[in-house]
């Protein structure tokens, strides 16, 4: 930028005072790259001017002059760094994504800084030291806590050479993950794959109009393009008739980030050689060891333990399962079929079929997005009391984002949520929840409610058809919209403990939790009805629904359990991986299914782990699933909509955020600990005296 690019930009820099908008929302009208780097910069320096004004005061350390001081710092950074982050994976260019290589070193540096000032640590710990003579409220004793926790945990302890050490594996490893992430991304957005009307076999109409919509964009009419976003990939693999197709689209997506411009081969054992040399620094073996104490599950024992039952209680369904799908592609083929990896969609959505008469498009009528949006929004409007108002004054970041206004059943304000549905160009796979701005109390004593952001990749519309979902599509919109509640809800005094500030294996509790609601008729009738007629969805295809939820149960679990192994895999390592084919081809061996497809693999694409936070906590997922049946087994004993249980979850759960320890939370709302009983019930593994009730479907 030059001098004269800069000053422009200070002189009306959005990111340099609080936002005057609604509700003080983002300005994104008045938001451009240009203003980043420059507001990184000065937010920055603001936090240190504001922890110096900390470290330099005469006054002895006390809760409030350094704990909660130290709370509040950083207000000018998180302003940008709240946005830049969202944008970066919803929003991003190569603008931004320069930008971001840019900064990440130097915000791992400052991070660093802060927690390796000397000064400043030695009054946390005096604080800290003297906390049992401070009376504290739990949710003050919690950010104490936390706090020291932090600095301990980001080397504050640690002495000369190693804290030298620490500095430099850290703004290593920032490094590293921003440039995973980045190639993931950049990789995704290569792949055009062009078709003609002879090799379009099997699809449904809808991917087929998308199709020839995208190849006409591109000035290619009476031709297809595909791509490997997810609503294609997903579409193709399940209802393609050409198996040569489906064999290349498989090779294709697994085998991204491999080689080439994009690789993450050699990142990615950077990635965690560099973790594990920072936990040995911390005087553990492995980073799993160092990141799993401040967890649920707490040692890399427990987490296996947990693979481990899983393993042995799903892999005799799974057989039986691959046993019976194979038996249905012989009927087909007319001649024996040994399920390869990009069978399995294709042919036990064919048996499902068989099996049931169930067609998934046949359901996509009664799931127009609007309806959906109703419907979700209208599940925390029965067990809450809130209702949702879109507002097209509120700025957005792109078009197809809508900002809706959040209020409870008394009128009073709660927050605002964006909705971002689509897949773009400049959008990561996936979907998630994020947030521009967190709950808390402010120095002045005025509650700042939340503005979060729920961000997907469903099917778009096309020119004879609005958008309409698959079941899996509304599943995902009830899971984020779960997470999107923990932090609206939220009802804590520090931004640090609110909402999704939990430990990583129970901040999917909500997410989950919500999904079991997908095979509910009673939450159905509410919503689910054809875009055309406007009929309600018939009783038929709920059954349908309901006596398909237990199907491919041991599929489903087996490959969620083969990322979580991976995960630990990865960060169960005492010196550098030479070999990460290798790594993750013995990881899997307890739970392959499938041959192995020379160049595929798909630790290079595995963002959750290397540049998404779940590091060594991938297995939080299944960790969470157990939560989530055993708290909505609550719910099928009290009723499914009870308010009464529903305010003890959102009291007990939602409200608290990371004020408490999670298994206090979770036993003050359920009454005990949980069990995996009422996961193998609703898988079916185990007999149970109610209907399977939810659809097994996996998030990777």
């Amino acid at each position: 930028m030059t001098q004269a690019q800069q000053s422009a930009a200070s002189s009306d820099n959005p990111f340099f005072h609080e936002y005057d908008g609604i509700h003080n929302t983002v300005p994104f009208d008045r938001i451009s790259n240009k203003y980043y780097e420059e507001a990184i910069d000065r937010g920055m320096k603001i936090q240190n001017q504001e922890i110096d004004a900390i470290v330099t005061q005469s006054a002895e350390p006390t809760f409030e002059n350094t704990i909660v001081a130290l709370e509040r710092t950083g207000a000018d950074l998180n302003r940008v760094l709240n946005v830049f982050y969202p944008l970066l994976s919803a929003m991003s260019d190569d603008e931004l994504m320069d930008i971001s290589l840019r900064v990440s070193g130097k915000l791992s540096q400052h991070s660093t800084g802060i927690s390796l000032n000397g000064e400043l640590w030695k009054r946390v710990k005096a604080v800290y030291d003297d906390r049992d003579r401070l009376d504290l409220l739990p949710e003050d004793a919690m950010l104490l806590e936390r706090t020291y926790d932090s600095f301990a945990r980001n080397g504050a302890k640690l002495e000369g050479e190693q804290r030298d050490k620490y500095r430099e594996l850290s703004s290593h490893l920032s490094d590293l993950t921003t440039k995973f992430g980045q190639n993931v991304l950049k990789e995704l957005n290569t792949y055009e794959i062009w078709l003609e009307a002879d090799d379009l076999s099997g699809l449904p109409e809808s991917s087929v109009e998308a199709a020839a919509l995208a190849a006409k964009e591109k000035g290619k009419e009476g031709m297809y393009l595909f791509t490997l976003a997810q609503p294609d990939y997903m579409a193709f693999m399940k209802y393609s008739d050409r198996r040569d197709l489906r064999e290349k689209f498989y090779r294709l997506y697994n085998s991204r980030n491999t080689k080439g411009e994009y690789s993450n081969i050699d990142i990615m054992s950077d990635i965690a050689d560099t973790r594990r040399r920072i936990a040995n620094l911390f005087g553990k073996s492995t980073y799993a060891e160092y990141a799993l104490e401040k967890t649920m599950a707490e040692t890399p024992d427990n987490v296996n333990k947990l693979l481990t039952q899983l393993t042995e209680a799903y892999r005799p369904a799974q057989l039986k399962e691959f046993a019976e799908i194979e038996e249905c592609a012989e009927a087909i083929e007319g001649h024996p079929v040994k399920l390869q990896a990009w069978d399995y969609s294709y042919y036990s959505n064919k048996l499902k079929e068989r099996k049931y008469n169930y067609d998934e498009e046949e359901l996509r009528p009664y799931f127009e997005l609007n309806n959906v949006i109703d419907g979700v929004f209208g599940l925390a409007t029965k067990l809450y009391g809130l209702s949702f108002t879109y507002n097209p004054d509120i700025k957005v970041y792109h078009p197809d984002v809508k900002a809706y206004e959040v209020k409870d059943d008394n009128g009073k304000y709660i927050g605002i949520i964006y909705a971002d549905f689509f897949p773009r160009d400049s959008k990561r796979p996936g979907a998630w929840m994020t947030g521009f701005r967190d709950e808390c109390i402010s120095a002045s004593g005025d509650s700042v409610r939340p503005h979060v952001s729920i961000v997907m990749n469903f099917t778009k519309p096309t020119g004879s058809k609005p958008s309409l979902l698959t079941p899996y599509e509304v599943e995902t919109f009830l899971h984020e919209f779960g997470h999107a509640l923990h932090g609206l809800l939220a009802d804590t005094k520090y931004a640090s403990l609110s909402g999704t500030a939990v430990y990583r294996d129970f901040v999917e509790l909500p997410s989950q939790f919500n999904e079991n609601y997908l095979t509910r008729k009673e939450f159905l009738d509410g919503f689910a009805k054809h875009y055309q007629t406007g009929e309600p969805i018939p009783q038929r295809l709920v059954d349908k629904i309901v006596a398909t939820s237990q199907f491919g149960a041991g599929y489903a679990c087996l490959r969620q359990l083969g990322f979580g192994l991976t995960d630990m895999a990865w960060h169960s390592v005492t010196e550098k991986v030479d070999d990460p084919a290798e790594l993750e081809r013995k990881a899997n061996e307890p739970v392959a299914m499938f041959a192995e497809v020379d160049g595929c693999s798909f630790s290079p694409q595995f963002s959750h782990i290397f540049s998404g936070g779940y590091a060594a906590g991938y297995y939080s997922y299944k960790w969470a699933e157990v939560l989530d049946a055993d708290a909505f087994s609550v719910f099928l004993k009290n009723g499914l909509f009870d308010r009464k249980t529903a305010d003890s979850f959102r009291k007990n759960i939602l409200t608290r955020g990371g004020t408490e320890h999670p298994m206090t939370l979770y036993k003050r709302f359920r009454g005990q600990e949980p069990t995996i009983d009422a996961l193998l019930e609703r898988d079916g593994i185990k007999p149970s005296l109610e209907l399977p009730q939810t659809v097994p479907v996996n998030k990777d």
